[in-house]
């Protein structure tokens, strides 16, 4: 008796079970289906379609299919959403029924946003009967029929030029012929060819074989190996070599080369590092990014965005139909003040020597050049940067990568102007007044133990000009201890002295004492630029501009868009005084005694410095190196003023190594 409750309990079950199978509507299952599609399950997704849709794709093509379209366009935000209404009831036919969807998605192209209709039909699996989707290609976009495939392009937009202050291009877009190599017909069984592919692009067998085995490298592929300017060489030999061939490309181009390449700077492709930093800002795999210098300072205006072309292709692979497009923003041309022109004179006359210069309008304050050397091609990076060129590069102990204009060094005699603001400011120094100075060096009392100051020049009696023309050390340290470390530091540190110079490179703040000056030695040594005083170039040129200004300190500026003069630190001294210190900056070049009389020419009026730093590595350092100091401008066009220096002239002749040097540059404008 008890068996047969337990039977009529189980049949009951089951019948109930049945009936609640029967009453599963089309629309939940369509709803799970579109759930899994906007999470993008698509293994889930797949389990929702209809026996007859599974054979004609099987689940690992569906999701593959899915997979491969969706990262192709890069989709993001996806929404999908059913449309339901009473009419899906009417509808309802004993095994088939249409419901709406919406799609909205973000794409490498922009937005795609489409309603479209799918049909579920009903089906016994094991057990019952349950609503299954009718899957077509259909689905994944509504023009998309059976055989057709979906094509996505990046269009990419051209990054922005920098040109000098005339025009002329110091980083741009020009075409260029990239040498490579397809493996599939390269005759790599013979080392000959390789042999005369290495000697005509300058680069070692091994970098052609690393090229030619990287993961992504497949028979078919074009591997680059080199780029070089259009009608730079002869292509014909290239050709005779099986498998080689070469693709006309547009690529970022420096045409000045060395001579501004620590202000160009270069791109290079993005590095996995970079990405993760960059890729929320739109950035991707293969993307060029600035590396260094302007390029990676203007990175943003210059980069452009790129555009993208989603699209449908038919069948043999030609074009159908649109589905999104943006077209790319071309990246912003950026105009600078540099004189490229100038920039290579500047460069041609250091010839390879470590030193650095800076070179402004000393009426306007722009800068028309700034240079490093020795220097590098950044058309290396672009081109094919052979292992053999980079390790010149790098174990070169001048150090061809440093940038030396971004950079403090002691100013030395250079310096000695500023000190003869602050002596004439503060009533120290008189113009008119003489030192009476013995021999060629000085302390000031015992307290200096061993300690002294030394000159050149042994002249009884200076006055404020000789001391110029002279460059007399002991005359500034006097007048320096005569006004006081406080008058001193307060006054000179007016000339912007731990202050950032308002231009887009990030230059070191020059600085008098690395924390304040400790004693009257230092202040005396501070007097004529040695103690701590650090300077940059740029710098240094800048603080000669009062005295072309009637005592204003000029701004700088780097792009054109800014050209207007602006005063940094106004009224820094009288314009008497300045004109007193120009003049006396005459006699200095002009005066056949002067220290940089090389720097005379005739129908010029030249006013400059010249000075020599000591450099010691540290106290103990009795022999230490010098650089050499000239900074000068020319007096009645106004046209330039030049701040230059070259390391390690002790035994050159030390500023009188560089003084010729910025003659060239000052003459090349006549």
């Amino acid at each position: 008796m008890k068996r047969i409750w337990i039977g009529i309990i189980m049949a009951i079950f089951l019948a109930v079970m049945a009936g609640c199978s029967d009453k599963i509507k089309p629309e939940d299952t369509f709803k799970a289906y579109l759930s899994s599609w906007e999470d993008m399950d698509f293994e889930k997704m797949f389990q929702h379609l209809s026996q007859q849709s599974k054979k004609e794709i099987t689940k690992k093509e569906f999701v593959e299919r899915y997979k491969d379209i969706y990262k192709g366009i890069e989709i993001k935000n996806l929404q999908v959403d059913g449309i339901f209404n009473n009419k899906d009831e009417e509808n309802l036919k004993d095994d088939s029924v249409a419901f709406k969807y919406h799609v909205k998605m973000e794409t490498m192209a922009g937005p795609i946003e489409f309603t479209h209709q799918a049909t579920l039909v009903k089906e016994k699996n094991e057990s019952n009967k349950e609503w299954f989707v009718e899957w077509e290609p259909a689905l994944i976009f509504p023009s998309l029929e059976k055989g057709e495939t979906i094509g996505a392009e990046t269009l990419e937009a051209s990054r922005g030029e920098i040109s000098d202050r005339n025009g002329s291009g110091l980083a741009i877009n020009a075409k260029a012929n990239v040498i490579g190599v397809v493996p599939g017909k390269f005759d790599n069984e013979t080392e000959e060819s390789k042999e005369k592919l290495s000697d005509l692009l300058g680069i070692t067998i091994d970098e052609i074989n690393k090229k030619l085995n990287a993961s992504w490298v497949n028979p078919d592929s074009f591997v680059p190996l080199a780029t070089l300017p259009l009608g730079e060489k002869n292509l014909k030999p290239f050709f005779e070599i099986p498998g080689v061939a070469a693709q006309e490309k547009i690529v970022r181009t420096y045409p000045f080369g060395v001579s501004a390449a620590h202000l160009t700077g270069y791109v290079r492709e993005i590095t996995a590092e970079q990405l993760v930093e960059l890729e929320e800002k739109g950035y991707s795999s293969g993307d060029i990014v600035g590396k260094t210098g302007l390029e990676k300072i203007f990175e943003k205006r210059l980069r452009g965005e790129n555009g993208g072309h989603i699209y449908i292709k038919k069948t043999n692979g030609s074009f159908k139909e649109t589905l999104a497009k943006t077209e790319p923003i071309p990246g912003e041309d950026v105009q600078l003040t540099i004189d490229a022109n100038l920039q290579q004179e500047i460069y041609d006359q250091l010839k390879g020597d470590a030193g650095t210069a800076a070179a402004v309008d000393p009426k306007t304050g722009a800068v028309l050049s700034l240079v490093s050397s020795p220097s590098y091609d950044p058309n290396a990076f672009i081109r094919g940067l052979s292992d053999e060129q980079w390790k010149e590069w790098s174990d070169n102990p001048e150090e061809p990568f440093l940038n030396r204009f971004i950079n403090r060094y002691a100013p030395g005699s250079v310096f000695k102007t500023i000190t003869a603001v602050v002596g004439l400011k503060s009533g120290v120094t008189d113009p008119g007044e003489t030192r009476h100075i013995e021999g060629l060096r000085w302390s000031k009392d015992k307290s200096w133990g061993d300690y002294y100051v030394t000159r050149v020049h042994d002249k009884t009696s200076v006055n404020l000009r000789d001391a110029f023309v002279y460059s007399d050390n002991i005359y500034f340290a006097q007048e320096a201890l005569e006004m006081g470390k406080d008058t001193f530091l307060t006054e000179a540190k007016a000339f912007g002295f731990e202050e950032e110079l308002p231009i887009p490179f990030s230059i070191e703040p020059s600085i008098l004492s690395n924390n304040g000056i400790g004693s009257e030695a230092q202040l005396a040594d501070s007097a004529y630029g040695q103690g701590e005083v650090m300077m940059s170039a740029l710098h240094l040129a800048l603080a000669y501009t009062p005295f072309v200004n009637e005592g204003d300190l000029l701004s700088p500026y780097l792009l054109k868009e800014e050209g207007e003069r602006t005063v940094w630190k106004e009224n820094l001294m009288e314009s008497k005084n300045s004109e007193l210190i120009q003049e006396d900056l005459i006699q200095v070049v002009e005066d056949p005694n002067g220290t940089a009389h090389s720097a005379y020419i005739s129908g010029m009026t030249i006013a400059g410095k010249s000075g020599t730093a000591e450099i010691k590595k540290d106290k103990d350092d009795k022999n230490g190196t010098e650089n050499g100091w000239f900074v000068g401008f020319d007096t009645e066009d106004n046209e330039l003023l030049l701040a230059m220096m070259i390391e390690d002239v002790k035994q050159r002749g030390g500023s009188g190594y560089v003084v010729p040097k910025a003659r060239n540059v000052f003459a090349s404008l006549q």
